[in-house]
């Protein structure tokens, strides 16, 4: 009889739905990637589709050559083909002038996405648990963000021509590490998520233990219900933003979009700022740099009617307002007026 752990994950996400496709399982060795990857060798017993694993060593540490061995000696008894890419996080980290988590984070889902483009995957399943969805939302919250950022992280995403998939959002680490222990299965410690120089590991480790034992033992589970509550409540401002975003701007293409502002007027500056914010997402323009200040600028501008001229924005982008028009493009050359990107 199956154990527990492949019962929930078959019910999370039903076997038939990924057998016959091909699925890239992020395997780093730690605990979690394990355990889903042991559960999906297990599920898949049929099906034409095929397991593959991938591996990213960090180059960070002294034992990521080894930890890459054990992973491929892994791939190798259970008779599942394994990537293994490599990336210099720490250079990386250097020349982007960014952290070491951010770095990692960016180089492992360019190694996964560019894996399920040579494979032609449908899937990349990621190992992210309930915990890690808690400690995602008591970051955010920590560092500020909106509805859609409380809602966590999303279970499905699109990562290039594949879906990203993190099936494993409702189940708690402990029940994974159990798992493992009863099929005597070992798995590898990084001691970097128990550096307390990166954030995530202080909440982790620090912040969310003292509010469990101070303030309220199901800590965890109101993170949880508050970040699904969230959820739902993005996809309801989502669908209202998509309607606004069909009447009110009246051209996109590569170059930029254009908008009615007289369809905005009688609009909240909330659903202004995320109609921006999907605009920004659809022309793929970066949004690190766009801070809460530059988002009500936006809206300011687009419900303004007596706003005219050009602003610049970060990541090189150029709003234009004229004659009832917003005019958001990467170039000066295509503001209001014409031209060409």
């Amino acid at each position: 009889m199956s154990h527990s752990f492949e019962k929930a994950l078959s019910q999370s996400w039903p076997p038939a739905e990924w057998a016959d496709l091909t699925v890239v399982v992020a395997l780093s060795g730690g605990s979690d990637s394990v355990a889903l990857f042991r559960a999906m060798v297990a599920l898949k017993s049929g099906g034409a589709g095929r397991l593959w694993a991938a591996h990213l060593n960090h180059q960070l540490r002294p034992e990521a050559d080894a930890d890459e061995r054990f992973v491929v000696e892994l791939c190798d008894r259970l008779g599942v083909p394994c990537e293994v890419g490599r990336a210099d996080v720490g250079r990386l980290a250097c020349e982007a002038g960014e952290g070491i988590e951010a770095t990692a984070r960016h180089a492992r889902y360019r190694f996964l996405e560019e894996t399920a483009g040579r494979l032609g995957a449908r899937f990349v399943a990621t190992a992210h648990t309930a915990d890690d969805q808690a400690e995602t939302v008591l970051h955010r919250i920590i560092r500020g963000t909106g509805v859609r950022g409380l809602g966590g992280m999303s279970r499905a995403r699109r990562l290039g021509h594949a879906t990203l998939i993190r099936p494993l959002l409702g189940v708690r680490h402990a029940e994974l590490q159990a798992y493992l222990e009863a099929i005597g299965q070992p798995f590898l410690s990084d001691p970097s998520n128990r550096d307390r120089r990166f954030t995530r590991n202080r909440i982790r480790l620090g912040l969310l233990p003292r509010l469990q034992s101070g303030y309220n033992p199901e800590v965890v589970n109101a993170l949880l219900r508050l970040s699904a509550l969230a959820g739902e409540a993005t996809e309801v401002i989502d669908r209202l933003v998509d309607e606004l975003f069909d009447r009110s701007v009246t051209a996109a293409d590569p170059c930029g979009t254009e908008i009615a502002t007289e369809a905005l007027a009688a609009e909240p500056p909330y659903l202004v700022r995320e109609l921006m914010t999907l605009v920004w997402r659809r022309q793929g323009w970066p949004m690190q740099a766009m801070t809460m200040a530059k988002w009500d600028e936006l809206a300011r501008l687009a419900l303004d009617s007596a706003t005219s001229g050009a602003r610049h924005f970060p990541g090189g982008v150029t709003v234009a307002v004229s004659g009832g028009v917003m005019r958001l493009s990467k170039s000066a050359a295509s503001a209001l007026g014409g031209g060409t990107c």
